[in-house]
């Protein structure tokens, strides 16, 4: 088997995405972590102006990106025993991403995803995630000794046991000296700064859109009668998640741009694409991209920014998450 590059763990689903315009938006700007809703007539029938079948999850959509731009990549997730698994495992294969630490759950179905996409002009999406199986997934020390690796990068844990499951795989990182590349997800970000602050100190890199940095920041911080509008810059978020120790700290911003702390300066950097036709992955393009600049450009932040700007501007010209992700030759191309 020998040693891989990455191995992602997380989720792999199959996605079901669907076009509306019929949804309105409206404002919440005093809710900071949900500044922007989405509405729809109670009890209407909505009409569907195009639907697509494609594969996604954190973990997967990290392992294919990685894979493209040449990595040797592992994924760790959990499948039912079902149609659903055998796509996602002949899309891994298809894609060269090692399956050898797969789980299948006997009981459990395949994870899967209804994503919601609406608004011509922005193309953003509501996610509404079925776990499965992936609510059964363990990371087992004594079955897992065989692997081996430079870097794991961990996406969302689910289920009743994901907080002991994160400290299975933080102590074993930390045992065999991998570094750990972490977006949590919505169970870790709802336990605060204070159930995570041991593992954010073991982080190289720390990964969170904006709307996850101000959950996360909220958590750890005492607040007046009302929240600061300076929870809304990047830049405040990262000073804060910089003092809890992670050697990186990485904030996405859509069309923003994204920005990037390592203890002594911050980094940022624009959208390379602004005609958006899908908004799915776009974070775990840029992120995991991220994550592969920095391994081939010898921790040049600017560099990897760049790297991630210009895969994800990649990703969101196609539909779906993996579609668009480019090649090595393609992003050195592009660049």
């Amino acid at each position: 088997m020998g040693r891989f590059d990455i191995v992602t763990i997380g989720g792999a689903v199959k996605d079901f995405t669907f076009y509306t315009d019929a949804g309105k938006f409206f404002s919440t700007p005093e809710n900071l972590t949900a500044q922007r809703m989405l509405a729809f007539e109670y009890g209407a029938k909505i009409n569907i102006k195009e639907a697509h079948t494609n594969f996604g999850g954190g973990a997967a959509n990290a392992a294919v990106c990685l894979s493209r731009l040449g990595f040797k990549v592992a994924t760790l997730s959990r499948l039912g025993k079902d149609e659903i698994a055998n796509e996602i495992l002949k899309n891994f294969k298809s894609e060269k991403v090692n399956t050898s630490f797969i789980q299948i759950d006997k009981k459990l179905a395949s994870g899967y995803s209804f994503i919601l996409a609406t608004d011509k002009k922005e193309r953003e999406h509501i996610s509404f995630s079925f776990r499965g199986a992936i609510d059964n997934l363990h990371f087992n020390v004594k079955n897992l000794s065989r692997l081996s690796c430079d870097w794991i990068y961990l996406t969302s844990l689910s289920g009743k046991g994901w907080l002991k499951t994160l400290k299975t795989i933080f102590d074993f990182a930390s045992q065999k000296g991998i570094k750990i590349a972490w977006n949590p997800g919505n169970h870790q970000l709802q336990s605060g700064k204070k159930i995570l602050s041991p593992y954010l100190k073991q982080t190289d890199i720390l990964i969170l859109n904006k709307d996850e940095a101000i959950e996360l920041v909220l958590s750890g911080v005492k607040l007046g009668k009302k929240n600061p509008k300076h929870f809304n810059k990047p830049i405040y978020l990262l000073n804060i998640l910089g003092e809890w120790a992670p050697k990186i700290s990485l904030v996405t911003g859509g069309k923003q741009g994204a920005w990037a702390y390592d203890g002594a300066n911050i980094y940022r950097t624009s959208i390379a694409n602004k005609k958006v036709l899908d908004t799915t992955g776009v974070g775990d393009s840029f992120s995991s991209t991220f994550l592969a600049g920095l391994i081939a450009n010898k921790n040049n932040i600017n560099k990897a920014l760049r790297w991630g700007v210009v895969n994800s501007g990649s990703v969101v010209s196609k539909v779906g998450a993996q579609n668009g992700l480019l090649s090595r030759k393609s992003l050195n191309d592009k660049i």
